[in-house]
């Protein structure tokens, strides 16, 4: 992925649910000559059962991810509103040079040829036990990028943190 027409070309976005983000990755996705790569998502609001969606819907790419809903679900019916839930979405022409390297509720790892691509949704200020979550997430991240010590990283995501402040999360 050297020269410019080899170029990944990547976009964080976070969707506030499938239904009110997708007009956005439509529009992202339907110009053939220029779609991105990869499509760092967050925030999908989706069960595990509908995570096919991003597949049915944009059949030109595949996806690596997870619902944050997954205990929800399993524990019966669900209360509230749909929240969370992370996803990586490459454009299949990549597929030969894609590596799972780690899922999890809060953050995708990739690998896309010599490139590690995290995806990472941490939680809100106010969230209980934010700082734990976030440590735990970020130890979690920096494990699997030390076996892949020889790639280059590219970060993206929804870190909710203003990282320029001094609050204990953007400190982590």
């Amino acid at each position: 992925m050297e020269s410019d027409s080899n170029k990944l070309e990547i976009v964080s976005y976070n969707m506030h649910g499938f239904m009110q983000g997708y007009s956005v990755l439509e529009d992202l996705t339907k110009n053939v000559d220029n779609r991105p790569d990869l499509l760092l998502l967050q925030e999908h609001w989706l069960t595990p059962a509908n995570l096919n969606k991003f597949e049915k819907y944009f059949p030109e790419y595949f996806s690596f991810g997870s619902s944050a809903m997954s205990n929800c679900v399993a524990a019966g019916m669900l209360p509230g509103r749909p929240f969370g839930g992370v996803l990586t979405v490459i454009n299949k022409r990549l597929r030969k040079v894609v590596e799972t390297v780690y899922c999890d509720e809060r953050f995708v790892i990739v690998r896309v040829a010599n490139y590690i691509v995290i995806n990472v949704y941490l939680p809100s200020a106010g969230s209980s036990d934010r700082l734990f979550i976030c440590d735990e997430a970020l130890t979690n991240i920096f494990v699997q990028c030390e076996r892949f010590y020889e790639c280059e990283l590219i970060t993206g995501g929804d870190f909710n943190v203003n990282l320029d402040g001094c609050d204990s999360v953007a400190n982590c």
